[in-house]
């Protein structure tokens, strides 16, 4: 006998006796066990940045992830099961600051990088612990750490990181100070998740720095870099492009600037960022574009014919030139009073330069450049001999030589600015204008443009010839050509339009930034003479050890954080002077970059890295990591090892709300994770997760779990239920004798059953999770809807009324039994609570020896003999001549408990004639029809009626 099942259900009620159920038989260790022996599937996990309790997105992303794991172990397979968390970096820093009530940089030094560094620490644990407890709460496999534990570690690193205490690791005990056990979480010793703060994580960055600097590709650069004001740093490219912008109303100026010689003739200028125009140089207009020569009044005013609409007034168009017969022409510039642009010698470079890139979608044609305030202006800088005029320090505030400004806030001069240019004559316009401009990915802040040193990796010249024109010599010194050969030779990309999305980004990619001007991160490993200006970068501890002259006992016994890093000094190769370490810590995406080599212990056993390296699968959301982890995962790989770190990458699009827009806790749409798993149960989030298309936006809410379980986990529980009490009510168990006379809808349903394996396996192998998903789908309807629904008086029957209709009740239970094990086993790895709970009672009940989780099973197989090809295709043209027969009866308004006549059916060919003749009776019960008629064709079942159109024939013929 079976346990009774109750139709009505509380899902989330029966997930969490499963995950008590788990927990208290091993589950997860005893399948890790089971596997142990068998070959490897190897599996990377994109960290996820502990700062913060998981919302539903992120429930998205580890559903996949757990899938892809349970279907390749119940396929046989070990793998290592870690997750990883992303620990350093502003993401980290700026909720501590949020936290603590800082405000600057400045705060945080007189609170002690000490202190303020230990509070990272902290914060890390404390938010990885709770995403533990969600990501189990999911259903996420893997070798998790005790969040208790991570709680005590917390604890314990708020008390006193040097007290030495003991953790229990999973091959005995660790002793250690609370910092350095920290420090070595997800290492062997300890096992559990990886934390890219971790000791393995960050030496194995400074290797591969160090391997970098052999080869000559890291440099210090002078450039013009996006400045986050607030956290004082500069953000990379990929950060700016990737998640760094929104749409903001700016005030906008058009102002003249006045071209000398020429009374009252001026250049019309425009910009969104009147505070550049302190440090303007030069004017610059495009070669190619139509240029007016405009008269309003006395005054004379150039600017491009697409813009003209930005004047205000009549005016008359006097003359046109080309771009190109401006070039040389000399202005006064609009803050030429101030000292630091007599220092400069500005107002002698005033002129106008040629640029391919002035446009005309926005402005007047005429761009004033300030080298000191823009990447490109910088870079025409370099080109034409400009001077380079810098207004701002870290801190937003203008620095000495500014006059009247210096010591302004950059946030608080725009009205000042717009008030002095209309004291002076040279405002034209001002208006609001809105358009993309950056901002901090991490705090929100507007972003300005600061001439700052910063260190960078060099992604190699953007070569003007195709890929497949670069010859080997020219990829030898050339990173960004290396990357992309592994990137088309070595991986698969899952949807596969990956593959050039990640070439592009290569291929139009500046030098990445490395560094930043933080406190909380990677200490950058460079140690830099300020006498010689010669640099050196250590590749790992011991070679700091050897080479240290100063600081090592402030900084042994750390972990290599700021401030005790800071400490140690070596002395420079070339002169002899006596170095420290440049400030900055690392862009944090090397630090998720570098995990396929860290967590596979790269640089202390090579032979279990070989192993496991590269990975099967890696899998993230693809908006932004094609700029983000998988490049900075790919970047690392090559330039260690010359070869992809992964084989396959399985990507997916934005979680949004249901109505489709972005998910906000300011807007007061954003769903937490524990919110949904207490609302809707997480096998129907599972479920909504796995069956949309991954390469769409996902809308996501109530609304759309409430869907999924009405139809999907209802239907199944249903026919599980229907099972379990009439099974119960018969006595009927799996392992009654006899010889089983299968009916053909039962031999029907044992064929789709091998076919929906089948299908599920290819798709799950092609990264087609919602194909599984679908086919899965629709064997549930064909089970519920079609094979009950039409066998359900099969199980009505009286038992022992005779020995035929006894036989087939006993077939009919049979092959409804083994369709369920098989959907209960394709459902494994999509809605695993659901299924344990069914398999606990319809295998585990009635046998002691099957294993002790429907996870530990292996997946079913399918020989292809058992497959009656015929009858899925006979019964599959039956379905469609039904559903047709319904949709005429409603067409028709006949209700199916309202007997009809006949039914006629224009069927084509011999072979689908026979087919209807087969099941005549079958069609004829579902229709509830007294025939089945045939016709010869289908006009004759159409009507033609002639119906004049009178206006249009009134029209034609009066």
């Amino acid at each position: 006998m079976f346990k009774s099942v109750d139709n009505q259900v509380d899902f989330i009620a029966l997930e969490k006796e499963v995950l008590a159920f788990w927990n208290d038989i091993q589950a997860f260790k005893n399948l890790v066990a089971l596997r142990s022996e068998s070959p490897r599937w190897s599996f990377i996990d994109g960290p996820i940045t502990a700062n913060n309790p998981m919302g539903v997105h992120h429930g998205w992303g580890r559903t996949y992830k757990d899938l892809f794991h349970r279907f390749k172990a119940m396929q046989g397979f070990q793998t290592r099961y870690q997750n990883g968390f992303d620990c350093q970096g502003l993401w980290v820093e700026v909720n501590v600051e949020r936290e603590m009530g800082f405000n600057s940089k400045r705060e945080i030094e007189e609170f002690g990088l000490d202190r303020f560094v230990n509070l990272c620490k902290q914060q890390v644990l404390k938010y990885s612990a709770v995403q533990t407890e969600q990501s189990i709460r999911l259903g996420f496999w893997m070798d998790w750490n005790d969040p208790d534990m991570l709680r005590t570690l917390r604890d314990k690193m708020a008390e006193d990181p040097s007290e030495q205490i003991t953790v229990e690791g999973p091959h005995g005990p660790v002793t250690g100070s609370v910092e350095s056990i920290v420090g070595r979480l997800g290492m062997p010793e300890l096992g559990g998740s990886y934390f890219t703060f971790s000791d393995d994580n960050n030496y194995t960055i400074w290797a591969t720095l160090k391997s970098c600097h052999d080869r000559g590709w890291i440099f210090k650069g002078r450039d013009v870099m996006p400045w986050c004001v607030r956290c004082g740093t500069g953000l990379s490219q990929h950060e700016i492009v990737t998640e760094g912008y929104k749409e903001i109303a700016h005030p906008s100026i058009a102002l003249r600037f006045p071209l000398r010689d020429r009374e009252r003739e001026s250049l019309l200028v425009w910009t969104t960022t009147p505070w550049t125009l302190t440090s303007n140089v030069a004017a610059a207009v495009g070669p190619d574009l139509d240029y007016v020569k405009v008269r309003q009044g006395d005054d004379v005013f150039y600017l491009s014919r697409g813009t003209l609409h930005i004047l205000k007034g009549d005016y008359e168009v006097e003359a046109e030139l080309k771009g190109q017969e401006m070039e040389g022409w000399v202005y006064d510039g609009p803050f030429d009073e101030l000292p630091v642009q007599q220092e400069q010698g500005a107002p002698e470079a005033h002129r106008v330069i040629l640029w391919d890139e002035v446009g005309e979608d926005e402005g007047t044609g005429i761009v004033h450049i300030a080298p000191g305030c823009g990447a490109e202006d910088f870079q025409l800088s370099k080109e034409h001999g400009l001077p380079v005029i810098a207004p701002l320090n870290g801190d937003g505030l203008f620095l000495d030589g500014f006059d009247w400004l210096s010591e302004m806030n950059v946030q608080k001069v725009t009205q000042p600015i717009f008030d002095n240019l209309t004291e002076k004559g040279l405002t034209y316009k001002i208006e609001d204008y809105t358009h993309r401009y950056p901002v901090c990915w991490r705090c929100g802040e507007e972003l300005v443009f600061h001439l700052v040193d910063e260190w960078f990796i060099n992604m190699g010249e953007q070569l003007d010839k195709p890929y497949e024109q670069v010859t080997e010599e020219e990829k030898l010194d050339n990173l960004r050509y290396q990357i992309m050969e592994v990137v088309k030779e070595d991986t698969a990309w899952h949807p596969s339009f990956g593959l050039e999305r990640e070439l592009d980004w290569l291929r139009n990619m500046h030098n990445w930034m490395i560094s930043k001007k933080r406190y909380y991160g990677l200490a950058l490993p460079i140690w830099e003479c300020e006498s010689c200006k010669h640099f050196e970068v250590i590749g790992s501890r011991e070679e700091l050890k050897e080479r240290a002259v100063e600081g090592w006992d402030v900084f042994d016994g750390h972990t290599p954080h700021r401030p005790y890093i800071d400490a140690v000094k070596i002395e420079c190769s070339e002169c002899g002077a006596v170095i420290e370490r440049i400030p900055d810590v690392g862009n944090p995406w090397l630090d998720a970059g570098v995990v396929a080599m860290s967590t596979l212990r790269y640089n202390t056993d090579k032979e279990y890295w070989s192993e496991w390296y590269p990975a099967d699968l890696i899998s993230e959301s693809f908006p932004g990591q094609f700029r983000n982890w998988f490049y900075s995962l790919l970047a690392l790989s090559t330039i260690l090892e010359r070869k992809s770190p992964f084989k396959n990458v399985f990507t997916y699009a934005t979680l949004l709300a249901e109505d489709g827009q972005a998910m906000h806790k300011s807007w007061g749409n954003m769903i937490e994770f524990n919110q949904a798993a207490d609302a809707m149960g997480v096998d129907v989030m599972r479920w909504v997760y796995c069956n949309h298309k991954p390469e769409k936006d996902l809308l996501f809410g109530f609304d759309t779990a409430t869907e999924a379980r009405r139809q999907f986990l209802i239907p199944l529980w249903n026919v599980y239920s229907f099972f379990v009490t009439y099974a119960n009510l018969d006595g009927w168990t799996p392992t009654d004798g006899g010889d089983v006379q299968f009916s053909i809808m039962d031999r029907w349903i044992l064929s789709r059953s091998l076919q929906t394996i089948d299908q599920v396996t290819h798709a799950l192998e092609t990264f087609e999770p919602d194909r599984a998903a679908k086919v899965i789908g629709n064997f549930l309807d064909d089970l519920s809807n079609w094979y009950l629904r039409r066998s359900r008086r099969r199980f009505w029957a009286k038992t022992g009324v005779n020995k035929a209709s006894d036989a087939d009740k006993h077939a009919a239970y049979t092959a409804l039994y083994q369709a369920l094990l098989t959907l209960t086993h394709v459902l494994a790895p999509f809605t695993p609570f659901v299924v344990e709970t069914i398999y606990q009672n319809l295998v585990r009940s009635i046998d002691d020896e099957a294993l002790e989780s429907i996870h530990h099973r292996a997946w079913p197989e399918v020989d292809p003999a058992e497959v009656e090809e015929d009858l899925l295709r006979e019964m599959k043209f039956v379905q469609m001549l039904v559903s047709m027969g319904h949709a005429a009866r409603n067409k028709g308004n006949r209700k199916l408990r309202q007997p009809l006549s006949e039914v006629a059916f224009a069927v084509a060919g011999s072979e689908e004639r026979a087919i209807v003749d087969r099941y005549d009776a079958l069609i004829r019960d579902e229709l509830n029809v007294k025939k089945v008629r045939l016709l010869d064709a289908a006009t004759e079942a159409v009507e033609y009626q002639l119906k004049a159109l009178p206006k249009q024939l009134g029209q034609k013929y009066g």
